[in-house]
């Protein structure tokens, strides 16, 4: 594990990981389950990534999240989890999760990311 680890899940398969920080992805951010030609695809699916980082507000929550996992690794000296959840955990939390992970890079933060659910069937609405 890095020093800060970022784990994408879907509320529809399970509680939220125990994690020192977790954003809720469900309420503030584009689904690209309303769209059927994405609704297959993933956040790891550029389609899928595009639309939901360029919902407004998107850029300002990975930014912030990345900052405060940062910070906190740097306070404490332990090892971070970030925790982002979606409904089904394939396309909000996995998209969140990759750019969070590679914002705390960019900055020379050692991240890991894993993907829970982003192998399990679309949750049908």
């Amino acid at each position: 594990m890095g020093q800060v680890h970022v784990t994408s899940f879907g509320y529809g398969h399970g509680p939220a990981p125990e994690a020192d920080l977790t954003v809720d992805a469900r309420r503030h951010l584009r689904n690209p389950h309303a769209d059927p030609a994405m609704r297959e695809l993933t956040g790891l699916d550029e389609a899928v990534r595009q639309h939901v980082l360029t919902t407004p507000g998107a850029a300002r929550l990975i930014h912030n999240t990345a900052v405060l996992a940062a910070d906190l690794h740097a306070q404490t000296r332990a090892p971070v989890t970030v925790a982002v959840g979606c409904v089904g955990g394939r396309h909000r939390s996995v998209a969140i999760s990759e750019e969070i992970a590679a914002t705390l890079r960019s900055d020379g933060v050692k991240a890991t990311v894993t993907h829970r659910d982003v192998h399990r069937p679309v949750i049908q609405k």
